[in-house]
């Protein structure tokens, strides 16, 4: 089977380990195959900014999952120095308000010019997709259904100039209106799911999930798939099995 190169560009594979030798070894394996591998908290407290250096050594793209959420001033400086690791992609918490997502979009470009370095892209987190609606509004006092409070923080995401949102791929299919809006500004706005599991995978601790073709249908412009890949006997044969589950999905942008 051939690489098929609009399929790989869309493709984020989670490291989501603590050790960097399987890291690694898992690059090496999928490289060429994939679009972006993420590096989350689980991989980066283990190893810092080394490991980020590691990658960008084999040279492949690197989305930083670090969701970062705390007041504007702590946020953007945070975001200016992981933009001098040379991340391809990164995300903030869209909770911590317009204040907040304003200053670390500033921030990302100030940092992107001061170190001669290409614009990363910047995303919103809106709801993790291992939450579901009871947790929402018991746990988190949100009355809003899941999907309006979704749709609710994307418009947020994309009156303050972020490049795009996290999203399960059941939201993926509200977006529709933003990304015309973007593209009529001649713009992307990136709606990127994570809680994707091919039909042959486990659901594991993930509530809100599709298949990737789902997600693609639903309207995701880029898919996160971990275990399902990391935790194959061969990693390499699981990004195929879902190249050929996806053969024919027009990707929306």
């Amino acid at each position: 089977m051939t690489t098929n190169t609009i399929v790989k560009e869309h493709l984020i594979v989670a490291l989501d380990t603590s050790n960097e030798t399987e890291a690694i070894k898992l690059v090496e394996k999928l490289s060429g195959y994939v679009g972006y591998f993420k590096i989350g908290l689980e991989l980066f407290t283990a190893y810092g900014p080394r490991i980020i250096q590691a990658i960008k050594d084999t040279e492949n793209k690197i989305f930083f999952d670090g969701k970062f959420l705390d007041i504007p001033n702590t946020v953007s400086k945070a975001v200016y120095n992981m933009v001098r690791h040379r991340v391809d992609m990164l995300n903030v918490y869209m909770s911590g308000g317009a204040v907040m997502l304003t200053e670390a979009k500033q921030a990302l470009v100030d940092s992107a010019q001061e170190h001669n370095l290409q614009l990363p892209k910047l995303l919103g987190v809106t709801v993790l997709t291992s939450l579901t609606s009871d947790v929402l509004q018991n746990d988190l006092k949100i009355q809003d259904q899941i999907d309006e409070y979704v749709l609710h923080l994307a418009k947020l995401a994309f009156k303050n100039n972020l490049d795009g949102i996290i999203c399960s791929p059941h939201e993926a299919k509200l977006m529709t209106q933003l990304k015309q809006e973007a593209k009529k500004l001649n713009k992307e706005f990136l709606i990127v799911t994570p809680g994707v599991r091919p039909s042959w995978a486990d659901k594991n601790d993930q509530e809100r999930i599709a298949t990737p073709k789902d997600a693609l249908t639903n309207g995701a412009t880029h898919i996160v798939v971990g275990r399902p890949i990391t935790s194959a006997t061969n990693p390499l044969d699981a990004v195929k099995k879902i190249y050929e589950e996806i053969q024919g999905v027009e990707i929306k942008k």
